[in-house]
């Protein structure tokens, strides 16, 4: 079962996923700040929360990160998957 990590705010996202099988975990704090605590993930999903006026962000993990904004949750589904196979 692949664990994904949810930034907060994103719960219809999570609910979706965790109903597909997957293992979510709601993640709480500004993500750059904590990840390293992320490590065990297989994928990090962001609300774009965590980026500049420029949409760059400073999160350095080795953990896939996906920004959810604008995407449907089939379309979140669909890049986790992709993410996750290579």
């Amino acid at each position: 079962m692949k664990k994904i990590g949810i930034e907060k705010g994103l719960s219809n996202i999570a609910d979706y996923l965790s109903s597909e099988g997957y293992s979510v975990q709601t993640l709480s704090g500004d993500i750059s700040n904590n990840a390293s605590k992320y490590e065990g993930l297989d994928v990090i999903v962001t609300a774009d929360y965590n980026t500049d006026m420029m949409g760059f962000s400073n999160t350095s993990t080795k953990v896939p990160v996906i920004n959810a904004s604008g995407l449907t949750q089939e379309e979140v589904k669909n890049m986790i998957q992709q993410k996750t196979t290579r």
